[in-house]
């Protein structure tokens, strides 16, 4: 270690004597809108599994129903604005709402072959999904394969894992290619396409494994067939199934130059923990996929179930910070029975129910917009979560999420611009992004009145 010179020990005895004499007040909480932290990409769900072809009224939801349903996923104005689509790519299992129709059916007759692509113009509901949610201003399409075709793999099978077998790869890589120019063909342009879902899991459905040096093996083959392709189709990996897990993908990606130059966006999920960690990666990473668990259909905000309304609400505050992500994708918009979804949707009949899970996702992606970019904020009370943002347009929000049991209040120094007359909304058991006039502004201090076991959203303008 070198040694301090004689002129900075000095100052550094006078620091020490004047904290020991002056203990420091605690700096004042502060939102900083003239800094930038990471920017928003969006947030986003998922249809796939043919729960697109539910939502267009397979099981009975009729066309009034279903405009409700949409407005409440993607409408900016009536319901959460959501901005991110994902996509399911090709699956043939015949389970029961777990199968997606797959492009190349049959083995053409080896990796070498010719394959016999078909399109149905429909992939389970999904291309009249994404032509809907394009209509309301949705320009991130993200699909994600969760397995090769049976043939292509180690089992013979399109469930319970196996992996990708070499020689396959470029065939694969074709396939995937392939898949995004029919969407392209449809009006829909795959902005973001993934060739694994969570790769270190082996699921009884559509999955397959690949180690990090597999998925960096077969980059190496994806990536000059995307650019080849002529789409302006970027990549994504690795979809991990924890995103502790993902952190392995992602080093094994950054060490390798021709795989991390292959990829634009490093996705991972959280099943098997929070996202306690930010990736070790300079690339936007998104939280691709989760929703709680749970047996039951659940509505409420804060049962203590740990898969209610609150619980989301937590989860994405924690995912926008401490995992510093730059996007947050939910599992499913709307499904059937006991789903974790956002809504469900009736089965049969002409119907739908929405949980307070979907308030808590609407309360972030209807007022933080794709392009917007996370601010700092400082603050003392660990009963808070606080995250603040800088919306493209110059409107700013903030998020406050009141964990303790009692209502408090908070003040905070706001830092580039003020507004005398800012907007808030509260969501919690009896109120669902509901204006409340909890909120003012006087000078540079914003002041707020927090109800216990809420999430307060604050716009400025």
């Amino acid at each position: 270690m070198k040694r301090l010179t004689a002129l900075t020990a000095v100052v550094l005895l006078a620091l020490t004597t004047q904290a020991a004499a002056d203990p420091a007040a605690p700096a004042r909480a502060a939102v900083d809108f003239r800094a930038r932290l990471q920017p928003i990409d969006g947030f986003g769900f998922s249809m796939a599994f043919q729960r697109a072809d539910l939502l267009h009224g397979a099981r009975g939801l009729g066309p009034a129903k279903r405009r409700e349903v949409l407005d409440l996923l993607l409408s900016k104005e009536k319901g959460a604005g959501l901005s991110i689509l994902r996509l399911g790519i090709g699956s043939s299992t015949d389970r029961v709402y777990d199968h997606m129709p797959t492009i190349l059916p049959t083995d053409p007759g080896g990796p070498d072959a010719t394959p016999k692509y078909v399109w149905d113009g429909w992939d389970g509901g999904q291309v009249w999904l994404a032509k809907e949610a394009k209509k309301y201003g949705v320009e991130r399409f993200f699909a994600d394969a969760w397995s090769a075709p049976a043939f292509m793999k180690t089992n013979n099978s399109e469930n319970d894992g196996g992996e990708l077998r070499p020689e396959w790869r470029q065939a694969y890589a074709n396939y995937l290619v392939q898949y995004a120019k029919f969407y392209e063909r449809e009006g829909i342009r795959i902005t973001d396409l993934g060739f694994t879902n969570e790769p270190d899991w082996t699921a009884t459905y559509a999955s397959m494994r690949f180690t990090p040096q597999q998925a960096v093996d077969f980059l190496k083959v994806l990536g000059p067939t995307v650019r080849a392709s002529g789409l302006k189709t970027e990549l994504v990996c690795c979809d991990a199934a924890g995103w502790d897990r993902q952190v392995a993908y992602t080093e094994a990606i950054e060490a390798d130059p021709e795989a991390d130059k292959a990829v634009r966006t490093v996705t991972g999920h959280r099943y098997s923990g929070p996202t306690t960690v930010p990736q070790p990666t300079d690339k936007h990473v998104w939280m691709s996929e989760w929703s709680p668990d749970g047996t039951t259909w659940n509505e409420n905000w804060d049962d203590g179930s740990g898969y209610d309304g609150l619980s989301v609400a937590a989860d994405i505050q924690t995912t926008l910070t401490t995992g510093n992500a730059n996007a947050y994708v939910y599992w499913t918009g709307a499904s059937l029975g006991a789903t974790r979804g956002l809504i469900q949707l009736a089965n049969p009949g002409d119907d739908y129910r929405v949980s307070k899970r979907y308030w808590a996702l609407a309360a972030f992606s209807r007022f933080i917009r794709p392009g917007a970019v996370r601010v700092p904020v400082t603050h003392a009370d660990p009963a808070l979560q606080v995250t603040a943002f800088r919306n493209a347009d110059g409107s700013r929000v903030i998020e406050i999420l009141n964990t303790a049991t009692t209502g408090t209040s908070a003040a905070f120094t706001l830092r580039g611009g003020h507004d005398r007359h800012p907007d808030a909304y509260v969501t919690d058991e009896t109120r669902s992004i509901t204006p409340a006039d909890v909120a003012s502004v006087h000078g540079t201090t914003l002041t707020a009145t927090l109800a216990p076991r809420a999430l307060t959203t604050i716009v400025l303008d």
